[in-house]
């Protein structure tokens, strides 16, 4: 008998502790049920979505008992209440009451409205966001959004989401959502009506979702976000092309909205705006601190190198063993040794364009770094430039190489800069291209998204991001090569950037000027990524260097 009320009193415990509360959100008029209404806890990562019927069920167990819980849907007035009230009343329906709409006399005038598309439109699949609810189950009903600046009043014809991967066998629900802005975060939601869309395959065409808004009669003038949630679970993942270095938003249901300046998803919006309305500031369109100016849309490169031979070509493929690393290389054509070094997080396959031409005159030797591409690292160390280097010395000792001539782009520049500090009698000439002496040689922009990113992987404390992080650190704390060391350097070097590079137009010019022999060349409207947008010009110089 003991046993059995000490099992009772265990449930009981249980049961009180365990605090999930279920029940119906239905239209207080009507009442009639509400679909997909968001029901969670304010400043909390606690949250639920009703289901079609309006029915939900929510596990209140670790909120907090003083915070409120929060229930609101598009047309529909806020709904409050304490936790400590919502668990103790344990209400069976929720009775929401329809928001008065305001119509206010519209006084007709001509008006001049001239289209327009703003946002993000990179329809890459090589940086994305990823939803797939069988990996991600706490924090899948998390929102994603994007900033937008209408500087004239404006009206919005058309959402489009650029979608990368659609993999799924049922339709998969999701929302839309328009914000106003308030210190920079999105706000208060303006819609008067949901904007609820079940997505299937067959309405993406060539990689994008354009939902026509236009019955939706929304006007928009100064800063505004667009938001897209997911409202249930389904059996499948979504990918949705990202921009890097755009500034997006995120948030785990009623939690604190986070910047993130790293990548932005791909949601761009056509609209009509008044051409002969007040225009409230003259600037552009869209406001954005982020590198967006100075980093292009790569996914046309990205494509193309993925569908190159290079970097998986097992004919020319081969891999150099040693302690904690497995360094693979492809090699091409014959003559002079002639390494070329990929940038961060890039590989073999970036210099497809290259080495075509350069291999008709020189032994091309083709290296992925550590860590990065085929080649592998199973230390626990932090990776450097100088190890970087070692593993060059390493390679050309085993091809039985003396000389070699280096193309080192970005930090791969920042290799070669070390290893010709390190083995100068190994080095018959350098280029680099968009390289760095040391940290704060980057743009101060992209420099503090590199350490919010860097921040985010420490906390985060994943052991499958453990490579990811100390590629991303290796660019915060190095390179450190002083203006001694660089002078030390007798070797001709020729150094490239762009015009618009992420490396600022003085630490170029410093590392030009410190280096006895070197030459400097700025390629005009160029970015950090010569070798992509610049092929012709920049395999031209190359042959013209090394001649």
């Amino acid at each position: 008998m003991k046993k059995i009320n000490s099992l009772f009193f265990l449930f009981w415990t249980f049961f009180l502790n365990a605090q999930i509360i279920s029940g119906t959100v239905l239209s207080k008029d009507e009442n009639q049920p509400i679909p997909y209404v968001k029901i969670g806890v304010e400043k909390e990562n606690i949250g639920v979505i009703s289901d079609e019927k309006g029915n939900f069920s929510i596990d209140l167990t670790k909120a907090n008992r003083a915070g409120n819980v929060r229930i609101e849907v598009a047309g529909y007035e806020n709904y409050t209440e304490t936790v400590q009230n919502f668990v103790k009343n344990n209400s069976q329906k929720i009775l929401l009451k329809e928001k008065v709409k305001n119509i206010q006399e519209v006084k007709l005038t001509p008006k001049k409205l001239v289209d327009k598309n703003w946002g993000v439109t990179t329809k890459t699949k090589n940086v994305m966001y990823s939803v797939n609810p069988g990996l991600n189950q706490e924090n899948f009903l998390g929102e994603t959004a994007l900033q937008f600046n209408a500087t004239r009043r404006s009206k919005i014809k058309n959402i489009n989401l650029n979608i990368a991967s659609y993999v799924s066998d049922e339709p998969v629900q999701m929302r839309y959502t328009i914000y106003s802005e308030k210190n920079g975060f999105p706000d208060k939601n303006i819609l008067n009506e949901e904007i609820n869309v079940a997505l299937t395959e067959d309405m993406t065409k060539s990689g994008t979702f354009a939902l026509d808004v236009n019955d939706y009669n929304i006007w928009v003038q100064g800063k505004f976000f667009i938001g897209i949630q997911f409202l249930k679970r389904f059996n499948g993942r979504i990918k949705i092309s990202a921009a890097l270095f755009r500034t997006g938003f995120l948030r785990e249901f009623y939690g604190d909205w986070q910047k993130v300046t790293l990548a932005a998803p791909a949601i761009n919006i056509d609209v009509k705006v008044d051409k002969n309305g007040k225009n409230m500031k003259d600037e552009s369109e869209v406001s954005d601190e982020s590198l967006a100016d100075l980093i292009p849309d790569l996914s046309p490169y990205k494509i193309a190198s993925e569908n190159s031979i290079y970097g998986k070509n097992t004919s020319a493929g081969k891999f150099l063993k040693g302690n904690h690393a497995d360094l693979y290389y492809e090699t091409y054509g014959e003559g002079e040794p002639l390494v070329l070094l990929h940038g961060n997080s890039g590989s073999i396959k970036d210099f497809y364009q290259q080495i075509p031409v350069l291999s008709q005159h020189y032994k091309v030797i083709a290296l992925d770094t550590r860590g990065q591409g085929k080649s592998t690292d199973t230390s626990k160390n932090d990776l450097t430039y100088s190890i970087f280097a070692d593993d060059v010395k390493k390679l050309i000792d085993e091809l039985g190489i003396k000389k070699i001539n280096i193309v080192g782009w970005s930090d791969g520049g920042n290799t070669g800069l070390e290893f010709v500090l390190k083995y100068p009698e190994n080095v018959n000439k350098l280029i680099t291209i968009g390289a760095n002496s040391k940290p704060d040689g980057v743009d101060v922009r992209l420099f503090n998204s590199m350490k919010t990113e860097l921040q985010v992987l420490e906390l985060e404390n994943k052991p499958e991001k453990f490579n990811q992080t100390r590629i991303l650190k290796i660019m915060i704390k190095e390179p450190n090569i002083s203006k001694s060391s660089l002078r030390k350097i007798q070797k001709p070097v020729l150094v490239i950037a762009g015009e618009n590079d992420v490396i600022k137009k003085e630490e170029t010019e410093f590392i030009a000027k410190q280096i006895p022999n070197a030459k400097l060349k700025i390629y005009k409207k160029a970015t950090h990524f010569i070798p992509f947008e610049n092929p012709d010009q920049l395999n031209n110089d190359i042959l013209e260097f090394f001649k």
